[in-house]
C-alpha cells in the first residue's frame, strides 16, 4: 500500500489595499501643488484611514504599515500614481517614511501625473507592491477589452462601492471622503484576492535599500 500524498499548499502573504485621495481644489493631480488629504489602509480584519495634517497622515501611515506582518501593499494604479505621489509628497515635506520605489520604463503610463516620466515599483518597510489595475489590464482587460477602472471592475464581478464625484471631492464632509477611501482600498485588495495565489507572481521584487527613507 502506497504512502497517501500530502498536498503542498503555496503560503500566501498577507494583503493590504492602499488608497489615498489628494486635494482636489488644487486639482488633485500634481503632487506639487496638492497634498493628500486622506489615506487608507484595508486587511481581512477591516480597515483603517488616516487624516487631518497632511505629514502627520502620511507619518502615521508610515508607522502602521512598520506594525503589519510582512504582506503584500495592493494599489489600484499605485505603480503610476499613489507611490510616486506619496514620495514627492513627503519629499516636499521634509519627512522621512521607509518607502522605496523605482522607475520601471517597460510600464506603460496612459496619462502620467505632472513629474513622472515612469511608472514605479515600490516597496514600503517589508511589504512588497502590487498593482491591481496593471495585472487585470494585463489579460482580463486585453482580452475582453473590458475597463479596468476599479469602479467598473467591482462592478463587474459584484463588488460593492463607494460612488462620489471624485473631481469635487474638496466639498465632501470627512466622513464622506474617509468611506470613499476606505472602499477603493477595500476593493483593490478584494479584486486582487480573487485572482490569488496566481496574482502574487505579479508584486514588485525590491529587495535593496528597501529601508531607505525617500529623498527624490
Amino acid at each position: 500500500m502506497s504512502a497517501p500524498r500530502h498536498t503542498i499548499r503555496p503560503v500566501v502573504p498577507p494583503r493590504y489595499g492602499l488608497d489615498i485621495e489628494t486635494d482636489t481644489s488644487a486639482g488633485g493631480l500634481d503632487p506639487s501643488v496638492s497634498a493628500v488629504i486622506a489615506a487608507a489602509v484595508s486587511t481581512t480584519s477591516g480597515d483603517v484611514v488616516f487624516d487631518g495634517d497632511e505629514a502627520s497622515l502620511l507619518l502615521a501611515l508610515d508607522a502602521h504599515l512598520a506594525a503589519l506582518a510582512p504582506g503584500v501593499l495592493v494599489t489600484w494604479n499605485g505603480s503610476g500614481f499613489d507611490l510616486p505621489f506619496i514620495a514627492r509628497r513627503a519629499a516636499l515635506l521634509g519627512i522621512e517614511v521607509a518607502l522605496h520605489t523605482e522607475d520601471d520604463p517597460s510600464i506603460r503610463l496612459r496619462d502620467p501625473m505632472p513629474g513622472l516620466t515612469h511608472a514605479q515599483r515600490g516597496r514600503w518597510h517589508e511589504h512588497d507592491h502590487l498593482d491591481g489595475y496593471r495585472l487585470y489590464r494585463a489579460d482580463v482587460g486585453r482580452t475582453l477589452g473590458l475597463s479596468c477602472a476599479l469602479k467598473s471592475m467591482a462592478n463587474t464581478v459584484g463588488l460593492p462601492s463607494v460612488m462620489v464625484d471624485v473631481a469635487a471631492l474638496h466639498t465632501l464632509s470627512g466622513d464622506q471622503v474617509a468611506a470613499y477611501v476606505a472602499s477603493d482600498a477595500r476593493l483593490a485588495r478584494q479584486l486582487v484576492d480573487r485572482r490569488l495565489p496566481h496574482a502574487l507572481a505579479s508584486a514588485d521584487r525590491l529587495r535593496l535599500r528597501c529601508h531607505t527613507p525617500v529623498t527624490h
